[in-house]
């Protein structure tokens, strides 16, 4: 214990003199991270090829699952992103000390409500290496230190990774050190878990199974989701052109992912004309569709879904479907299924729409698109921490803003409680 503890005493005196960090300082940080990750990325690419190699093995021994396995592959494209993602973050302006609102409560007393770090943020993963660049990147533009620990499949590039972004941070004048932290094993959770005396969030990434045991393990605040069970209802009045498009990049763009589609619901009136053509289409992309009992009996090559099926999330090539008899159907079955993620409905009814819009509970809720736009780097975050579907704090892809906190800062000259009482002096309206 005594390792992970010192880690975070550390990182809590890092995030109390990060407080005194410019907006010069951290982004003259972000940018040398930015340049130091591109001329490293063959260094990045021969680590994650070491842990695709070893995490096969894992595979085959069915240790890990395949979304786990396709999320740890860092290729072109995911490198690029990463990087970009950095760059990103130096255009946002700084979520640290903005001023929200501020009001003359009384004669001579100020309030102001101020933006402020949330402290030290304990980020717990699997697979995902990228996560460590995200991450980083966010702790050091909103001023707080974070411990980062990934899963065994990912160690060796969340390692390089983390050992080029370091490097950087010491090198860079006027920044602390132990902002950027990384523990490595199950035991070291099991600590941090425990540290709330010096770790104010901790935000998990990673299966339903992680999830639930940090919520049920610690006291500490924590930020994310369990499932990403994503739905897309197709309304009697939707265009079959783009409902096929969008459906098939939400399934099929990268199923891996938290925000792939689940579960498509399709209108009883919109059946006859969608039903096949997007089955054959989803068929064509190599999808398993799943069907309920009325749209199995219109076609019986596809499976017949069970009931557990509607509260899956897959994380592979295979789709539920199921018809139903209006949008509040439509809108009932998310709100018992869904995990509160990201819901889309595919409609040319503004009405339809709004009541949709209004009435699925998710972090997320569109119209006419694809659910693989829940992200914070395609909401121009420039990274997000994750993605949250609590009602507090943040909701949504988790960038900057979700990991300020605010404080009230109160501006007075002497003024005492004892003369409002006795009527001296009055509040503001």
């Amino acid at each position: 214990m005594s390792d992970v503890l010192d880690i975070a005493k550390k990182a809590k005196n890092a995030s109390i003199k990060a407080l005194k960090l410019s907006s010069d300082i951290k982004n003259s940080a972000l940018e040398s991270i930015a340049n130091a990750l591109e001329e490293n990325k063959e260094t990045i690419v021969c680590a994650n090829k070491l842990d695709l190699f070893n995490a096969q093995k894992m595979l085959d021994k069915k240790e890990i699952t395949q979304a786990a396995f396709n999320r740890l592959k860092l290729d072109e494209n995911k490198l690029r992103d990463m990087i970009q993602g950095v760059k990103d973050a130096i255009k946002l302006e700084d979520p640290v000390n903005k001023i929200l609102w501020e009001k003359n409560i009384a004669d001579g007393i100020t309030l102001k409500k101020v933006t402020c770090p949330i402290g030290v943020i304990g980020v717990i993963f699997e697979a995902r290496p990228d996560v460590i660049s995200q991450i980083s990147t966010l702790a050091i533009k909103s001023s707080n230190a974070v411990i980062l620990k990934g899963g065994t499949e990912a160690v060796e590039t969340n390692k390089t990774i983390f050992n080029i972004i370091n490097k950087v941070l010491k090198e860079t004048e006027g920044f602390p050190e132990n902002m950027i932290n990384l523990i490595f094993s199950r035991d070291d959770v099991k600590t941090m878990l425990e540290l709330d005396e010096y770790i104010n969030l901790i935000i998990p990434r990673g299966s339903n199974s992680l999830v639930k045991y940090i919520k049920a393990n610690t006291k500490i605040p924590v930020l994310g989701h369990a499932d990403g069970i994503c739905h897309i209802y197709i309304d009697e009045s939707a265009d079959i052109e783009k409902t096929l498009k969008v459906c098939i990049d939400a399934k099929c763009q990268y199923p891996s992912a938290c925000n792939s589609v689940e579960t498509i619901l399709i209108h009883k009136n919109a059946v006859g004309k969608i039903f096949e053509p997007l089955t054959q289409e989803l068929i064509k992309n190599n999808v398993t569709v799943k069907a309920d009992k009325e749209l199995h009996n219109i076609l019986n090559f596809v499976q017949l879904a069970e009931d557990d099926d509607w509260k899956k999330e897959y994380g592979e090539k295979i789709v539920s479907v199921k018809q139903v008899n209006s949008t509040e159907e439509a809108i009932e079955h998310i709100n018992k299924y869904g995990s509160g993620h990201t819901d889309c409905i595919m409609t040319e009814d503004d009405y339809n729409a709004d009541k949709f819009m209004t009435y699925v509970d998710s972090a997320g809720v569109y119209k006419n698109t694809s659910t693989r736009f829940a992200d914070g780097f395609r909401y121009g975050f420039g990274a997000e921490v994750g993605i949250s579907t609590n009602k507090t704090h943040a909701r949504g892809p988790v960038g900057l803003e979700g990991l300020t906190i605010y404080k009230y800062k109160l501006y007075g000259n002497g003024d005492i409680v004892s003369d409002f009482t006795s009527g001296k002096r009055k509040f503001n309206k």
